[in-house]
């Protein structure tokens, strides 16, 4: 069983208000208009690391995808990839303290394993959405658990890079976003 069960997102306004009080001396101005895409290990070799599974574009094509579907609804990305678990905790940590819409993530293979990194997500008071460019329910048993999906809004795998896009599409309604 995982530590995590699925509650509304209204909950966990709530919840992580109370549980994790916010220890800025400033006041950060809240980012209505930007939404953070993070990636994990290995997605910097897209393109060339399996493509049989993964496909061609590169992570650069994915970036591309996802500031144009960011621009239909006037949204600006915070777009980062990172083989260091520290480091897209960090990330995530910024866009909490800077009050991001949403947050887009691919944790690659910290999916099934970085309890850190679902416990930092909590503390987001935005939607999350979790997208993987391949069925990780068609892969090896060991694929098809994710920590992230217990704390995330919505989960999208196995429609590749244009998985990025309907990520953005649907935090865009989720918070409102004008098109």
């Amino acid at each position: 069983m995982l530590p995590y069960k699925r509650v509304p997102q209204r909950a966990f306004s709530r919840r992580r208000s109370a549980a994790f009080p916010s220890f800025s001396r400033v006041s950060a101005a809240k980012m209505p208009n930007t939404i953070y895409v993070l990636n994990g290990p290995n997605l910097n070799l897209l393109g060339t690391r399996e493509p049989e599974i993964y496909g061609r574009s590169t992570l650069a094509d994915v970036e591309a995808l996802c500031l144009r579907t960011a621009k239909r609804h006037r949204l600006a990305v915070a777009f980062h990839q990172s083989n260091h678990e520290g480091e897209l905790i960090d990330w995530i940590h910024e866009a909490r303290r800077k009050k991001a819409a949403g947050l887009v993530i691919n944790l690659a293979g910290y999916t099934h394993t970085s309890v850190a990194i679902a416990d930092a997500l909590v503390t987001l008071d935005a939607p999350v959405i979790e997208v993987h460019i391949s069925n990780i329910h068609a892969r090896e048993p060991f694929r098809s658990r994710s920590y992230v999906s217990r704390v995330a809004s919505g989960v999208i795998c196995g429609l590749g890079i244009d998985g990025y896009a309907l990520a953005i599409i649907g935090l865009a309604a989720m918070i409102g976003a004008k098109d």
